[in-house]
């Protein structure tokens, strides 16, 4: 403070507290962590009802041998977590000025004291195993020191910086360490102190606001005024939850300049993503990581600046900064215009497409790649000029793969503002044809992010067109089908199947498995190998069946073949879906009509598994075949198939279960009703499934019939038939470990032993399921080279 008693300001006129307390808020991210808190910490007292185990206690038992001599700064930690840590944190706020910080420590101090001992009062102390000896009084749950060190750690990092929330949690730890050494608690209720804490503390900052939650215009007025750029004023624009906040101000100068606030990393994406691109059918490339928001800041400034040297129409950058006790802000000289999402398709002229074109050819020139180029991203000025907004996603320096993607999607964007033929029109008059050929190879929807797939209202289906379209126009064939199989995903099967082939047997006896595998008919083995192989024939036959124009034979049963490969090592059977419309493609039948025809084979075989599954499972359990099947019972049950059947019927209710359920099930009913109408089609699709069905189950019981084991071969087929389709439910490659499951459940069931359960399901599914794979990678390589997929 000054001789006023005032505090400094940092030449803008706002004094750092007074910039801290302009940004305190909230925001939902506390309240997921507190409810993720929450769910630990109830998951904490469960655990600590029953005795406690083994590994707890050996790391207890190592902990307690820490050399005495140390035990002086054990206890000296202990005391951090009692009155006096909190009467210390409090009284050096409060002789810093932190009036605010010392109130919070000092009342969420008391607060987690006092349920720390209501939670011990209420739950007592922890039971132990009987040979095990601990203290006289018991081990309470939860530690109330480590409670208390965390809570004054989680309320006064933000006020304090990343250090002191480091320094924090490093002391949390260590007084930990010190109340599990010192003989006082088990590990556990170390953890639980912790949680409670840290749950406090979040409640703390949901009730109360934390610095850093919000962005304060006044704030940004004052970074403006230290940068020299005089602002004038300042107005909110209107912004989205999850984008970046956006100012418009304006200057003494007559500018008027757009401040984009980023507080979080625009560029996150969820698990979901990242597996659909582990697994996409194309070699793309990922989006460059950053570490903080003011790096994404600065990212987006230094691409800016290149583009902008290279030629192209952006707005110029002014500042880049990291505010204090505030988000990270980018500040651009505004554009008046309008976004090319906003205009209409007839306001969009050839002439604009064109420019367009030229700006992202200058920018593929620069070697760099936007990975945004949404229509919204596309500014049209008073003259009827484009300018490119928004490069947080971009990347400098980009190789020949990032920027076909790059221009796969501005068509999508372009197709989406002007349709499809005028956006490949344009772009073949105004582009190279090599250029437009390596973005065709990038029009998949695994290779295109949500937010440029999104912008199509068709979704889909204006994907597949527009790919048609511009295969058509550069007089190229539709891109093949390339195997969405990569190593990571081979190796990840092999981990699965290696966890399943060897987890399974324990349930009998690995050894007794071993011997009845070595001791089976062969000639029983050879029948199972070509029930496998025959399977596969009618699952063509199926296809065949499924399609209003005719397929022909053998190049229908080589690709499914060669399905063999691609669908039984995909969740989700997704290389199934993915040759077979390829396939359709490359006979002339358009996207939506192949999709039709694959998902039409997929319901007719859905269709006849379940009438057989019913009848089969009537007709076998009036022959009391099934004699070790029980059934459960009473009110648990009832509130359960209750709950279920509401949960459903509200979501197939809803708007989305109209839209995606009950849409496409009638639409696939009908497609299914007209086939009857068609006595071969229907003998083709129904009578393929069928055998399909029948063959492998009869794979199952050939396995079976090789131990030398009494069943019923009608029972076997009617388990397996059941036990495929749950299994194949599961989204993992080929149903790996569901399908077992639910089969060593049926033949368990049907009073097979546990020995012939085990070796006759793993023998099957190795012989008629998982060999057919390897010829089926040969005949794919096969058919890619001839160019049939």
């Amino acid at each position: 403070m000054d001789s006023t008693g005032a505090s400094p300001s940092d030449g803008t006129g706002i004094s750092p507290r007074s910039r801290l307390r302009l940004s305190i808020g909230r925001r939902p991210k506390d309240l997921a962590q507190l409810a993720l808190v929450g769910g630990l910490l109830t998951l904490s007292v469960l655990l600590v009802l029953v005795p406690a185990n083994p590994v707890e206690l050996a790391v207890y038992q190592q902990l307690v041998r820490i050399p005495a001599v140390t035990d002086p700064l054990w206890v000296v930690l202990t005391w951090v977590g009692g009155w006096a840590g909190i009467a210390g944190a409090t009284a050096v706020a409060m002789y810093f000025g932190w009036i605010r910080v010392a109130l919070l420590c000092a009342a969420s101090g008391a607060a987690t004291w006092a349920l720390a001992g209501l939670m011990q009062h209420v739950l007592g102390v922890r039971p132990v195993p009987v040979p095990f000896t601990g203290p006289p009084g018991g081990f309470p749950f939860p530690a109330g020191e480590v409670a208390i060190v965390t809570v004054l750690a989680v309320v006064a990092a933000p006020y304090l910086g990343r250090a002191a929330r480091y320094l924090g949690w490093a002391l949390a730890v260590l007084v930990g360490v010190a109340v599990v050494h010192l003989g006082g608690h088990l590990p556990l209720d170390a953890v639980g102190g912790a949680l409670l804490g840290w749950g406090v503390g979040m409640l703390c900052h949901v009730v109360w606001g934390a610095p850093g939650r919000k962005i304060s215009g006044q704030v940004i007025l004052g970074e403006l005024e230290l940068a020299g750029l005089e602002p004038t004023w300042i107005v909110a624009l209107r912004h989205r939850l999850l984008e970046p906040r956006e100012f418009a101000v304006g200057t003494t100068a007559g500018w008027t300049l757009r401040a984009k606030v980023v507080r979080r990393m625009s560029r996150r994406a969820g698990p979901w993503y990242k597996i659909k691109r582990l697994l996409t059918l194309l070699d793309v490339q990922d989006e460059p990581s950053l570490s903080t928001p003011h790096h994404e800041v600065e990212h987006e400034a230094y691409v800016t600046l290149l583009a902008e040297r290279a030629g192209v129409r952006t707005p110029q950058v002014v500042l880049a900064c990291d505010v204090k006790h505030a988000p990270a802000l980018l500040v651009v000289r505004q554009v008046t215009g309008r976004r090319l999402s906003e205009l209409r398709g007839a306001e969009i002229d050839d002439e604009l497409l064109a420019a367009i074109w030229a700006q992202l050819a200058a920018l593929a020139a620069a070697r760099i790649a936007h990975h945004d180029l949404r229509a919204k991203n596309i500014l049209v000025d008073d003259e009827n000029r484009p300018w490119l907004l928004s490069f947080t996603f971009s990347h400098a320096g980009a190789d020949s793969a990032r920027l076909a993607q790059d221009l796969a999607e501005a068509l999508v964007s372009m197709a989406a503002a002007v349709g499809t033929e005028r956006a490949v029109r344009s772009a073949i008059s105004s582009l190279p044809a090599e250029q437009l050929a390596a973005a065709l190879r990038n029009l998949m929807p695994l290779a295109l992010p949500r937010r440029i797939r999104s912008q199509a209202e068709r979704g889909r289906f204006l994907l597949a067109e527009l790919r048609e379209t511009l295969a058509d126009g550069l007089g190229l064939p539709i891109p093949g089908f390339r195997s969405p199989v990569r190593p990571i995903t081979v190796i990840g099967l092999l981990l699965i199947a290696a966890a399943v082939y060897l987890l399974l047997p324990e349930l009998s006896s690995m050894g007794e498995v071993l011997t009845a595998a070595r001791h089976a008919n062969w000639g029983w083995l050879a029948v199972a190998v070509v029930t496998g192989f025959v399977a596969i024939l009618l699952s063509s036959i199926s296809v065949q069946g499924s399609s209003r124009i005719p397929l022909p034979f053998w190049r229908t049963f080589l690709v499914q073949m060669a399905a063999a490969f691609t669908g039984r090592t995909t969740p989700g059977g997704a290389g199934f879906f993915g040759i077979n419309v390829v396939y359709m493609e490359r006979l002339g039948l358009r996207r939506p009509l192949a999709v039709g025809v694959t998902l039409l084979n997929q319901a007719g075989t859905g269709a006849v598994a379940f009438v057989v599954a019913v009848i089969g499972v009537f007709a076998v359990g009036l022959a009391g075949t099934f004699t070790n099947i029980s059934i459960p019972t009473g009110w648990p049950v009832l509130v359960g198939t209750a709950a279920f059947v509401v949960v459903a019927a509200a979501v197939v209710a809803s708007p989305f279960g109209r839209r995606r359920i009950v849409a496409p099930s009638l639409e696939v009913g009908r497609e299914l009703l007209e086939t009857l109408r068609h006595p071969v089609r229907a003998l083709q699709l129904f009578g393929g499934a069928l055998g399909y069905l029948v063959v492998s189950g009869l794979g199952l019981a050939a396995s079976l019939a090789a131990l030398h084991t009494d069943f019923s071969w009608t029972a076997v087929t009617v388990v397996f038939i059941i036990g495929n389709t749950l299994g194949h439910l599961v989204p993992s490659p080929g149903g790996l470990g569901a399908v077992e499951a639910v089969l060593l459940a049926g033949l368990g069931a049907m009073g097979v032993p546990a020995t012939a359960a085990i070796t006759g399901v793993l023998i099957s599914r190795l012989l008629t399921y998982w060999l057919p794979v390897l010829p089926g990678i040969a005949v794919f390589r096969y058919l890619q080279h001839r160019g049939l997929i």
